[in-house]
C-alpha cells in the first residue's frame, strides 16, 4: 500500500501567497500591439516582376523577386501570429496607377482583395483621388453607380471597403473631412486594456497631383498642423499610442538597405521636424522607397520611429509597441521591413532567383483564387497584341528613378508622333508616370501585348498640344529642379534634348536647349505636347497652364501602340537626351 502524503493543504497556500505578486507582475508588464504597415500597393494584385535590391556585406547586390497579393497575405498572417493585439494599415496609394487586373475593374479587385488580407485602415494618399472625389466615396461605400466612363461591378457586386479610408486634411468646402480623419482603437480588458489612436493623411501637394475637376471643392489642408490636431483629440480620448498614416516620405543613400536611414531626405523631414513629440509611429509613402529611421537620432525631442515598406507590396513593416498599461505610455518600440518574396522571373537584366538569405513565403490560396478570377477576366485585353519593339526599354531605379531611360525616350517619341497633326515639334514624359519600369521585355519575335504596355501606362491621360515660347519651356524644364521632391527630369522626344547643372541656383539650372541642333530661342514659340495631367500643372508644372491654341489628342496609352505597331520594329533609343552636368 503507498503511503498517503498530506501536503496538498500546503501547496495550496504556498500558490495562494504567489498569486497576488503573479497577477501583480501580469497586470503591470507591458502590452505588445502589433502594427503592420504597407504604402503605394497601387494595385499590384499579381506578382510585379520586380525585385527588392538588397546590398550585402561583401559589397554585392541581391535582387530578390518579391510582390503580388497572395504572397502579401502570407507575409502579413505570419506577422500577426506574433501578436495577440494587432493593427494593419496602409498609407496610401492602395489604389490609383493600377496594373490592368485591378485598372479595368476601377480598382474592385484590390479593395476586395485587402478586405479578405484584413486591412484595418488606409490614408487617402493622392492617387486615391485618380478618379475624383465620387468614385472614391463609393470605393468605401460600395455599390455601383458609375461616376466614370468605365463601368463598374463588371464581374461581381461590388460592397466596398471594409476597412476605413482615413482623411484628416482632406476638407470639404463646407470645412468637414472627406472621411474621418482618426480612429481609436483598443485592445485587451480591466487593467490591461490600451488603445492605440490611428490618424491618416495626404501631402498638401495631392491638388497638384490629380485633375482639378475630380477634386473640385476639395482642399488639402498642412499635414503637420492637421496632424497635430489629431494626437490631441485623440489623447483626449485616452489613446496610449499615436500611429500616424501620411502620405509623404523620403529617401535614404549609400547602399540599398531596406532597414536602413543612411541621410534621409525629402519633404518628409519638415513636417517630421513640427510634429506633436507624444506621436509614437510615423508610417509614410509616396516616394516609393523603403527605409526604417529611429527620428530620436536627428530630433531627440521627437523620438518615433519612421518607416515606409517600398512600393507594389514587395515589402510589408513589421512594428512593435510595447505599452505600459498602468502609464499609458509606450515604453518600447522597434521596427523591420519583411521582403514579400514570391516566385523568381526573367527581367530584361536577366534571370531574378529567389534567395535562401530571406524568408519564402506561399501564396494564400483565397487571395490567389480571388485574385486569379480577375486575371482570367482581364486576359483578353491583357493578351492582345500591341505591336512589336527592337530591344527592351527600361526606365532606371534607385537614385537614377528621376530619368525617364530609354522607356522615357519610346513614350516620348510615340507622343511626339501622335500629335504631328497638331504641330508638334517636341514632346516631353514625366518619369514618374512611366509605371511597371522593367515590364516592356518583348518575346522572341519582338512583340509585346497591351497588358504589358498598359502596365507601363495605366492612367489613360489625353495628349495635349501646346504653343509656349522658348522662355516658358525653360522654365518649364526648371520646374524639374523646383526644390519640389523628387527631382523629376522630363524625358523629351527624338530632336530635342536639353542639359543641366544642379550646383547651379535654382530657376538657373538648365543650361542649354537645342531642337534639331539649333539652340532654343527665348523669344521664339514651339508647339509642345504632353499628357494631359501635366498639361493642367499636375506635379507643379504650373507653367504647362500658360501653353496656347490647345489641341487635344489620342489617350497616351493608343500613341504607344500606335508606334509600336511600325515594322520593321522601332528600335529602342539609349540616347541621353538629358545630360547631368552637376560637378561630381
Amino acid at each position: 500500500m503507498k503511503p498517503v502524503f498530506r501536503l496538498a493543504p500546503l501547496l495550496v497556500l504556498g500558490l495562494g501567497a504567489c498569486a497576488a505578486p503573479m497577477a501583480s507582475r501580469v497586470a503591470t508588464a507591458p502590452v505588445e500591439v502589433g502594427i503592420i504597415a504597407i504604402n503605394d500597393f497601387h494595385g499590384a494584385l499579381e506578382m510585379p516582376r520586380q525585385s527588392v535590391p538588397v546590398a550585402q556585406p561583401d559589397g554585392s547586390i541581391v535582387q530578390v523577386p518579391a510582390g503580388g497579393a497572395a504572397w502579401l497575405a502570407s507575409a502579413i498572417d505570419g506577422i500577426r501570429a506574433k501578436y495577440p493585439h494587432h493593427l494593419t494599415v496602409s498609407a496610401g496609394d492602395l489604389i490609383g496607377g493600377t496594373p490592368l487586373v485591378s485598372a479595368l475593374y476601377l480598382d474592385e479587385p484590390t479593395i476586395g482583395a485587402m478586405n479578405r488580407i484584413g486591412l484595418d485602415f488606409n490614408a487617402a494618399g493622392n492617387h486615391e483621388f485618380d478618379s475624383g472625389t465620387e468614385e472614391l466615396l463609393r470605393k468605401q461605400a460600395g455599390g455601383c453607380e458609375q461616376y466614370t466612363a468605365r463601368k463598374p461591378c463588371q464581374v461581381e457586386p461590388f460592397k466596398g471597403a471594409e476597412f476605413a479610408f482615413l482623411a484628416a486634411n482632406t476638407l470639404r468646402a463646407d470645412g468637414k473631412t472627406l472621411f474621418p480623419g482618426t480612429a481609436l482603437r483598443t485592445f485587451g480588458k480591466g487593467r490591461r486594456q490600451v488603445s492605440v489612436g490611428v490618424i491618416g493623411a495626404t501631402l498638401t501637394a495631392t491638388a497638384s497631383l490629380v485633375s482639378p475637376d475630380g477634386i473640385r471643392g476639395i482642399t488639402f489642408a498642412d499635414e503637420a498642423d492637421t496632424i497635430n490636431a489629431g494626437v490631441a483629440a485623440l489623447k483626449a480620448q485616452g489613446a496610449d499610442a499615436v500611429v500616424v498614416l501620411v502620405h509623404q516620405g523620403g529617401r535614404t543613400s549609400g547602399a540599398p538597405n531596406p532597414q536602413g536611414c543612411e541621410a534621409l531626405s525629402g519633404a518628409i523631414l519638415p513636417i517630421l521636424d513640427r510634429l506633436d513629440p507624444r506621436v509614437d509611429v510615423v508610417v509614410s509613402g509616396h516616394t516609393h522607397w523603403s527605409y526604417v529611421c529611429d527620428n530620436a537620432a536627428r530630433d531627440p525631442a521627437r523620438p518615433f520611429l519612421l518607416t515606409s515598406a517600398g512600393v507594389f507590396g514587395q515589402l510589408v513593416t513589421d512594428i512593435r509597441l510595447a505599452i505600459d498599461p498602468a502609464s499609458g505610455r509606450v515604453t518600447a518600440k522597434d521596427a523591420r521591413n519583411v521582403i514579400v518574396q514570391s516566385e523568381g522571373y526573367t527581367a530584361s537584366r536577366g534571370p531574378i532567383e529567389p534567395s535562401d538569405t530571406f524568408p519564402r513565403f506561399t501564396p494564400r490560396p483565397d487571395i490567389a483564387e480571388y485574385v486569379a478570377k480577375y486575371s482570367a477576366a482581364s486576359r483578353e485585353f491583357a493578351l492582345r497584341p500591341a505591336g512589336r519593339i527592337g530591344g527592351t526599354p527600361v526606365r532606371p531605379q534607385g537614385d537614377r528613378s528621376r530619368f525617364g531611360g530609354s522607356l522615357g525616350n519610346l513614350i516620348a517619341d510615340a507622343q511626339l508622333a501622335a500629335t504631328a497633326g497638331a504641330g508638334a515639334q517636341i514632346a516631353l514624359m514625366n518619369p514618374f508616370g512611366i509605371r511597371a519600369p522593367h515590364t516592356l521585355i518583348p518575346a522572341a519575335d519582338g512583340s509585346v501585348t497591351f497588358g504589358q504596355i498598359y502596365a507601363v501606362q495605366p492612367f489613360n491621360n489625353e495628349l495635349v498640344t501646346k504653343t509656349l515660347t522658348g522662355a516658358q519651356l525653360k522654365s518649364v524644364l526648371e520646374q524639374n529642379f523646383s526644390g519640389a521632391d523628387p527631382i523629376s527630369v522630363l524625358s523629351p522626344s527624338r530632336g530635342f534634348a536639353y542639359s543641366f547643372d544642379l550646383s547651379r541656383p535654382e530657376g538657373d539650372r538648365v543650361v542649354a536647349m537645342t531642337l534639331d541642333g539649333a539652340p532654343i530661342r527665348p523669344e521664339a514659340t514651339y508647339r509642345v505636347t504632353t499628357n494631359s495631367f501635366l498639361a493642367g500643372g499636375g506635379d507643379s508644372y504650373s507653367v504647362f497652364t500658360q501653353g496656347t491654341d490647345a489641341v487635344i489628342g489620342m489617350s497616351d496609352i493608343a500613341a504607344l501602340e500606335a508606334w509600336l505597331q511600325a515594322l520593321p520594329p522601332r528600335v529602342v533609343s539609349e540616347e541621353d537626351r538629358t545630360p547631368d552636368l552637376t560637378p561630381k
